[in-house]
């Protein structure tokens, strides 16, 4: 399994327009709909800072890299473009054997 910790940096003030959009675009639904997708949630820091959050967890390497040629994700990064101003990814491998 693949996690994914990805914090989006959005412009001040623009987090939860950046959400909206999400949703509104069906983005979220759609990557919940993937084969081999496991989880795909958005946290909002206890902050309240201009952070998102996304916890993605994904069945194998394959799932993730048909995820990421997916027509939604083209609509994703442009919604990333008005929204944010960086986006950090932190990707971890999980085997439950260890």
């Amino acid at each position: 399994m693949i996690v994914l910790n990805v914090t989006y940096k959005c412009k001040p003030g623009m987090r939860d327009a950046f959400l909206q959009a999400i949703y509104r675009e069906g983005v979220d639904a759609a990557c919940r709909a993937e084969d081999g997708n496991i989880r795909y949630d958005y946290f909002i820091p206890a902050d309240d800072s201009d952070d998102l959050l996304l916890v993605e967890k994904w069945r194998d390497a394959a799932s993730l890299s048909a995820h990421a040629a997916q027509p939604h994700m083209v609509r994703l990064r442009a919604i990333k473009a008005e929204f944010t101003d960086d986006t950090v990814i932190e990707k971890y491998l999980y085997s439950p054997e260890v």
